[in-house]
C-alpha cells in the first residue's frame, strides 16, 4: 500500500511527468495501456475486442479544463467519438471526466456540455459513463449526475469503494435506481477520507455490490481482482440481478477478460486514448505490482540498448 500511495502521488507531479516523457522507452510502455494518441487508435482497439465478444468504453485522457472554450472542445470530441462508434457499429460507450466538461469552471457549463454529449449518445444508440475523480469533486459530480439523470436515466456514474462516504452516497441516490460503476479507487486520499487497507476496501466493495444488486440498475464493476469477482457473481445471482457487467482496463489481464466473456459474463474494456497519459499510467502502475515490473523491465532494457 505504501508503494501504491507513492505512485498515486507521483501521478500528480509535473516534474516526474517531464522526466518520464523524456525517456524514449516510455512510448513502448504506454502503448500497452493506452490505445494511442487518436480516436482511430481507440476504434481499432475496440474492433479487436469485438472479435472476442467483448464491448468497449472509450476514454479521452485528460483532466481539468480551465475555461469554457476548452470544456466545449472536450464535449465536441466526445460527440465525434459517439458518431464514429455509431458508424462502425461498435458495442461501445464513452466515459467522460466532468472536469473536462467544465465542472471546476462553471457548473452550468458542465451540465450543458454533458447534456449535449448524452443527447448525441442517445441519437447514436450508445450511453455515457461518468468517471469519478478526487474526493473533493464527489459532491459536485453527484449534483451534476442528478440533474442529467432526469433526462438521461441510462447515464452511469462511477463511485469509489475506498471512500468512507460512498455508502451514504449510494443511499442519497437510491430513489433514482442509479446506474453505477463501482471501482476501488485510484487517487491519493487522506486516511480520514478513504480506507487504506486492502481487506477493508474489499469488504466495502462487496457491501456496495450487494447494495447495487438490490437497489441499482445495470451495475458495472471495475476490478481485475478475481477473488472479488468470485464473491460478487454469486451475490448478484442470488439477488436476481441480470443486466450487470464487469469492466476491465485495456492492457491489463486480457486472460481474465477472455475467461469472463467465454463464461457468458458481459465484459467491457476501458480503452484510454490521447496524449495526456502520464497520470493515467502511474495510477495503473499503483494498482498492480506486475504492471510496475513491466515498466521497470522496459526501462532497464532501454538503458542497456543505449549503453
Amino acid at each position: 500500500m505504501v508503494l501504491s500511495r507513492a505512485l498515486i502521488a507521483l501521478s500528480e507531479s509535473e516534474k516526474a511527468e517531464r522526466l518520464v516523457r523524456r525517456e524514449f522507452f516510455a512510448r513502448s510502455v504506454v502503448s500497452r495501456f493506452v490505445a494511442g494518441d487518436g480516436l482511430a487508435d481507440a476504434i481499432a482497439a475496440g474492433e479487436g475486442l469485438r472479435r472476442e465478444g467483448i464491448g468497449a468504453i472509450l476514454d479521452l485522457l485528460g483532466e481539468g479544463t480551465t475555461d469554457a472554450v476548452g470544456a466545449e472542445g472536450a464535449a465536441d470530441e466526445y460527440c465525434r467519438a459517439l458518431r464514429e462508434l455509431h458508424t462502425r457499429g461498435l458495442d461501445a460507450t464513452i466515459s467522460v471526466k466532468l472536469s473536462q466538461l467544465g465542472l471546476n469552471v462553471d457548473r452550468g457549463v458542465c451540465v450543458e456540455n454533458l447534456l449535449r454529449v448524452c443527447g448525441q449518445a442517445r441519437e447514436s444508440g450508445s450511453s455515457v459513463e461518468l468517471d469519478m475523480e478526487g474526493s473533493a469533486d464527489v459532491d459536485a459530480s453527484l449534483d451534476v449526475y442528478r440533474q442529467v439523470q432526469r433526462q438521461h436515466p441510462d447515464v452511469r456514474i462511477a463511485l469509489q469503494a475506498y471512500l468512507r462516504r460512498t455508502p451514504q452516497d449510494v443511499e442519497s441516490i437510491r430513489g433514482l435506481s442509479p446506474r453505477v460503476r463501482l471501482v476501488k479507487g485510484a487517487y491519493a486520499e487522506d486516511p480520514a477520507v478513504a480506507l487504506q487497507h486492502r481487506d477493508e476496501i474489499d469488504e466495502q466493495f462487496v457491501f456496495l455490490a450487494e447494495w447495487l444488486a438490490r437497489y441499482g440498475s445495470a451495475p458495472a464493476f471495475g476490478t481485475h481482482d478475481e477473488r472479488l469477482i468470485d464473491r460478487i457473481v454469486p451475490l448478484l445471482q442470488r439477488a436476481g440481478a441480470e443486466d450487470y457487467e464487469f469492466q476491465l482496463l485495456y492492457g491489463v489481464r486480457s486472460d481474465l477478460q477472455l475467461r469472463l466473456a467465454r463464461e457468458g459474463t458481459k465484459v467491457r474494456v476501458y480503452i484510454p486514448y490521447g496524449d495526456a497519459w502520464f497520470p493515467y499510467l502511474t495510477r495503473r502502475l499503483a494498482e498492480r505490482p506486475s504492471n510496475l515490473r513491466f515498466f521497470l523491465r522496459a526501462a532497464l532494457s532501454a538503458r542497456r540498448n543505449r549503453g
